[in-house]
C-alpha cells in the first residue's frame, strides 16, 4: 500500500536530511516504502493518514508522549484558553512557577526546577548543572540520553560504546575529539563495572535510566545511590521516558531511591512540548554559576498543558490503568506466542511493553507484523506504548487480528521463507544512513 504519505516522504528526503526530524518516526523504522509517514489528524488512539484512512495506533503513540490518548479534550481546552491569553510576552508566564511547585510536591526530595521543551535539552541542562556542582567533567552513563555532544562523545572512545543503550551505529561526525574520555557507559545491574569506573575515571556525575527493559537486581539502585553519596558524585535519574508510567511521578518512587537530579518529559504534557529538570537545592543552584537560557522555554503552552495533564492523571489514576493494560497485553502476547510456538522475549515497563523475536529473521518477522496489521487498520509494531484510549474492546479486536499474523509466522518457523511474504524491504533495526 502506498499513498500521499509515501509521495510526500520521497520529497522530504530530498529537502530534509534524514527525511524526518526524529529518527524514531522514519518510515524505514516501521515499513519501508509502505508506511503512511504523515498524519492529518489524531484522536484517542486513532490516527488518520493524508488519504483519510484511519488506523488504530498500537505502537509507539508518538514515542510515548500521549498516555492520556491523542487530543485529550481537557488538556487541549486548557491550551486553547492559554493561547487566548497570549503565549509569549516580555513578562513570564505564572504557570511555570505553578508547575515547578507541583513537581516538587510530587517529589519532596527536590527543591528546585528548571523547565525546557525537549528531552535532549533536559539532558543537556542536567549534565551542565551536575558538572558545575561536582566540579568534575567525567560522567558515567547507563541508558539513552539524547543526541547532544556530551552523550555521543562516549562513542569517541569506542564506536560500539552506546550500542547497548537503545541505538547501535550512532556516528560521531561533528562531535569534538577533545570530548574523548569524558563519558563512560556502564551496563545496567553491573555494579562492579560502575564502581571500577568511579575508581579509575574521576567520575563526578552518574546519569542513568532508573529502568528500561529489565528490573534492578541485588539492590542495584540502592548501591548506586550509596556509591554516589560516599564519593560526592551527583546522581541523575533520566525519567524522560519512564516518568508518570507506573507511579504518579518518577518510577524511582517504586524503589525508594532518591536521586540528586531527575528529568521528566514525553508524557508530562500529553503531546505538548514540555520537559523538567528537578533537583536538590545544593545541586540545582549551580545553574547560577553557568549559563543556561532559551527564549522559548518561557512560552505558556508547555506549562499549561503539563498542569492540566497532571490534574487529569491524578483524577483518573492513569498510571494504574496503563500499567494494568500493559500487563494484559504482555499476557496475551505470551498466550499467542505459546499457541503458535513462536520464540519471543517480552521486556519493558508494562506501559512501555515490547516483545522481540529470537533468531536471524527477527527483523523480517517484525516487518511482516507491521505489514499485515497495517492492512487490517493498525499502526502496529512489537512495541506498544499504552494510553487510556486503549480500551478493552479495542484490544480484543487487536489480538484477534494479531492471531492470524502469528499463525502465518508459525509456518515460517516450519520452513516457509519469511522474505517471500514481504512486500518491500525489511525495516531498520537501528541507526542507518538514508540515501
Amino acid at each position: 500500500m502506498k499513498g500521499a504519505g509515501q509521495d510526500l516522504y520521497k520529497k522530504a528526503k530530498q529537502i530534509i536530511p534524514g527525511g524526518t526530524m526524529l529518527l524514531s518516526k522514519r518510515p524505514e523504522m516501521f515499513l519501508p516504502d509502505h508506511w503512511p509517514a504523515y498524519f492529518s489528524r489524531a484522536k484517542g488512539c486513532t490516527v488518520w493518514d493524508l488519504d483519510g484512512n484511519p488506523y488504530t495506533d498500537v505502537s509507539i503513540m508518538s514515542v510515548g508522549t500521549n498516555s492520556l490518548g491523542y487530543g485529550n479534550d481537557e488538556v487541549d481546552a486548557a491550551v486553547i484558553k492559554g493561547i487566548g491569553n497570549g503565549n509569549m510576552s516580555t513578562l513570564n508566564c505564572p504557570e511555570e512557577v505553578y508547575l515547578a511547585e507541583r513537581l516538587i510536591e510530587l517529589h519532596p526530595w527536590a527543591d528546585m526546577v528548571r523547565l525546557a521543551r525537549t528531552g535532549g535539552e533536559a539532558n543537556a541542562i542536567a549534565i551542565r548543572i551536575a558538572r558545575a556542582a561536582s566540579g568534575k567533567d567525567n560522567v558515567a552513563i547507563c541508558g539513552y540520553h539524547g543526541w547532544h555532544d556530551w552523550y555521543l562523545s562516549a562513542n569517541l572512545n569506542d564506536n560500539d560504546n552506546l550500542s547497548g543503550h537503545l541505538l547501535p551505529g550512532l556516528e560521531v561526525a561533528g562531535v569534538p575529539d577533545h570530548l574523548k574520555n569524558t563519558v563512560f557507559p556502564f551496563e545496567y545491574n553491573n555494579y562492579d563495572e560502575l564502581e571500577n569506573l568511579v575508581k579509575s575515571q574521576n567520575i563526578g556525575v552518574i546519569k542513568m535510566e532508573v529502568i528500561r527493559n529489565i528490573d534492578p537486581s541485588d539492590n542495584f539502585l540502592q548501591k548506586v545511590r550509596k556509591l554516589a553519596t560516599d564519593k560526592n558524585i551527583v546522581l541523575i535519574f533520566d525519567e524522560c521516558t519512564s516518568g508518570f508510567r507506573q507511579t504518579f511521578g518518577g518510577v524511582h518512587k517504586l524503589y525508594n531511591v532518591e536521586p540528586d537530579v531527575a528529568m521528566f518529559g514525553k508524557a508530562l504534557g500529553n503531546g505538548y512540548a514540555i520537559t523538567a529538570v528537578i533537583g536538590r537545592r545544593s545541586v540545582m543552584e549551580a545553574a547560577q554559576k553557568t549559563f543556561i537560557s532559551s527564549t522559548f522555554w518561557t512560552e505558556r503552552i508547555g506549562p499549561v498543558a503539563a498542569l492540566k495533564t497532571l490534574e487529569v492523571m491524578e483524577r483518573e489514576k492513569s498510571w494504574i490503568t496503563i500499567t494494568e493494560t500493559g500487563r494484559l497485553i504482555a499476557k496475551q502476547w505470551r498466550r499467542l506466542a505459546d499457541a503458535y510456538d513462536l520464540p519471543i522475549n517480552i521486556t519493558g515497563l508494562p506501559a512501555l511493553i515490547s516483545f522481540g523475536f529470537n533468531g536471524k529473521n527477527a527483523l523480517a518477522y517484525k516487518t511482516f507484523i507491521t505489514q499485515e496489521m497495517l492492512k487490517k487498520g493498525y499502526l502496529a509494531t512489537p512495541t506498544f506504548y499504552v494510553s487510556l484510549a486503549h480500551t478493552d474492546r479495542m484490544l480484543n479486536g487487536y489480538f484477534n487480528d494479531l492471531e492470524s499474523v502469528f499463525n502465518t509466522l508459525s509456518s515460517c518457523e516450519r520452513g516457509v521463507d519469511i522474505y517471500s511474504l514481504l512486500e518491500g524491504p525489511v525495516c531498520h533495526g537501528g541507526f542507518k544512513r538514508l540515501n
